[in-house]
């Protein structure tokens, strides 16, 4: 009877426990500012608890991340409209009533594999503003979210207006019943930007860039302020689209008279698609892509050290650069075709271009004339340079296509001039720095520099109206100052043999042409060289080919022999 009365009451504390156990793993305890990792299994709910909240935090913030999957938090077990959010950068604010010291909030996935998280809540008092609070644009009452969107050239987040602070059970001031300085008109938003590791995709550099820039503190600390917007200026900023460089975008909202503030959640691009089998963020050189810059980083790697030795071979690259560059813009401009396509149009062109390019030289033997074409490539990466560092992001820069162009034009054709005076020095500078900036950019065919962006921010600009209104703030790491270092060891490798070589040499070879023509005036008035009494051309040939059918008599004396 025992074993009978035993073995049932077992069976059912078993099921107890397994049902507990159950629950302990759908339900995850979150403390304040702590950094809490979570898995989500495809139709599964997890249920966020916080708890012993203290009585002078007037609202919670709590949000998650992913790195490229999306999940949904809910106010409600059962998400509904209005009182969720699905993104891979998700978060809820709760408002707290009187006395309340614990809060729910869910965790669902509809992926069909298990999505891995983290998540961190933050807690505010009354007297800091309410990320979100004057939402009038998105789905949510309150919603303390960045929304991000990115294409080939820019970024752009966009965010809710915030309102001033409130204790608990008091109805939240008004949003727009007067812009008295009394009111949420005060508020200012700081945006900041933190890059995470270059070439790193993983999902633990991810959480561990979002641990240091969770709150307030700690992104003022490790971010880089990028602007300042007040409350009468549009809630949205744009940024240069970095593909496969991860970048965490926050928004910070401060009350400058209360001296208090609050952070909106966290959002990170990788300006690329993890999900993409063609040109993801795992695929994103293109095999046309590394073959183009491979070439083109050989070629640079020969001018750098020989241009100046093999005149025409450095023409040729000058004149395939500047022409496929020209027409690549063209190109993408005014047709929709296909980027390989694209690509393959402009090298066809770039060589017709570098051919005509040696071709005037030849015809012509003007030096000067290519020259000022040499004189331009270098004055191009000279501007380029120039806007690449912060003088770029420069309002007057960025908000004027015409101040822009017109500094930008000027530098560029300021070069050329210098090349007048000195114009052997100035080639063989121009192919020391752009050889050697052509080998940046083969090595960024497979490797990710931010020294490519020198470039792709001009070109970007020529595509893209917009493009102007766009800071392009890239990071500087590691890998970027082992290829500054290598592009001044090239160039100045390049440009010191390439001078100690010609030092005893004429400054620039005779064209080909003009030494044609000097040789056959010599022939033609110069009757004692043995070169004035060839046969012209045709008879020559003519005369070849009678001597392949026809036997030659043999020279010599006929005559027979005296004894």
């Amino acid at each position: 009877m025992s074993r009978r009365i035993w073995r049932p009451l077992l069976l059912l504390l078993l099921v107890v426990l397994c049902e507990v156990q159950a629950q302990l793993e759908n339900r995850v305890v979150f403390l304040p500012g702590t950094f809490q990792n979570v898995s989500v299994s495809q139709n599964e709910s997890v249920q966020a608890v916080v708890s012993r909240i203290p009585p002078e935090v007037a609202f919670i913030t709590l949000q998650f991340h992913m790195q490229h999957h999306n999940a949904t938090l809910s106010y409600t077990k059962i998400p509904d409209l209005g009182l969720s959010l699905s993104a891979t950068d998700a978060g809820l604010l709760s408002a707290l009533l009187p006395g309340q010291t614990t809060l729910s909030l869910f965790l669902s996935s509809t992926d069909r594999e298990t999505v891995a998280c983290t998540g961190v809540i933050l807690p505010y008092t009354s007297t800091d503003p309410v990320p979100g609070a004057c939402n009038t644009e998105f789905n949510l009452d309150i919603d303390p979210n960045v929304y991000i969107h990115y294409n080939l050239y820019e970024t752009t987040i966009r965010f809710a207006p915030a309102n001033l602070g409130y204790e608990r059970g008091e109805d939240p001031p008004a949003c727009d019943e007067s812009t008295e300085p009394n009111t949420r008109w005060r508020l200012q938003y700081d945006i900041y930007q933190f890059f995470l590791p270059e070439n790193d995709l993983s999902e633990r550099s991810l959480f561990r860039g979002l641990q240091e820039v969770a709150d307030v503190r700690r992104m003022t600390e490790n971010g880089k302020l990028v602007m300042t917007l007040l409350s009468s200026e549009m809630s949205t900023a744009v940024f240069n689209s970095i593909p496969g460089q991860g970048v965490i975008y926050s928004v910070i909202v401060r009350d400058p008279l209360l001296n208090t503030t609050a952070s909106y959640v966290p959002v990170h691009t990788y300006a690329c698609s993890f999900a993409s089998t063609l040109d993801g963020c795992q695929t994103l050189g293109k095999a046309s892509t590394k073959v183009f810059f491979t070439i083109i980083g050989l070629a640079g790697l020969f001018v750098c050290f020989f241009g100046h030795r093999f005149f025409k071979c450095e023409l040729f690259c000058m004149g395939f650069s500047f022409a496929a560059f020209f027409f690549f813009v063209l190109i993408t401009r005014t047709t929709n075709l296909e980027y390989d396509i694209s690509l393959t149009l402009s090298g066809v062109i770039g060589v017709v271009g570098g051919v005509l390019l040696v071709m005037s030289w030849w015809r012509f033997g003007s030096v000067m004339a290519c020259i000022v074409v040499v004189g331009l490539m270098l004055g191009f990466l000279l501007a380029a340079t120039i806007f690449f560092t912060p003088l770029g992001d420069l309002d007057v820069f960025r908000h004027s296509d015409a101040v822009f162009w017109v500094t930008f034009c000027c530098i560029m054709i300021i070069v050329p001039l210098f090349f007048v005076r000195w114009p052997r020095e100035g080639n063989i500078i121009t192919c020391g720095v752009v050889g050697a900036y052509a080998v940046v950019l083969a090595v960024n065919a497979y490797i990710y520099t931010s020294l490519s962006y020198i470039t792709l921010n001009i070109l970007k600009r020529f595509l893209n109206n917009n493009f102007s209104s766009v800071f392009t703030d890239v990071p500087f790491q590691i890998i970027d100052y082992v290829m500054i270092t290598v592009w001044v060891v090239l160039g100045v490798g390049g440009i010191v043999l390439q001078i100690y070589r010609e030092r005893s040499r004429p400054f620039f070879p005779p064209s080909p042409y003009l030494m044609w023509l000097q040789e056959r005036e010599r022939r033609k008035t110069n009757v004692l060289d043995p070169s004035h009494h060839f046969p012209p051309l045709p008879n020559r040939i003519l005369a070849r080919a009678q001597q392949l059918i026809r036997r030659s008599e043999p020279a010599g004396e006929h005559t027979p022999l005296l004894l």
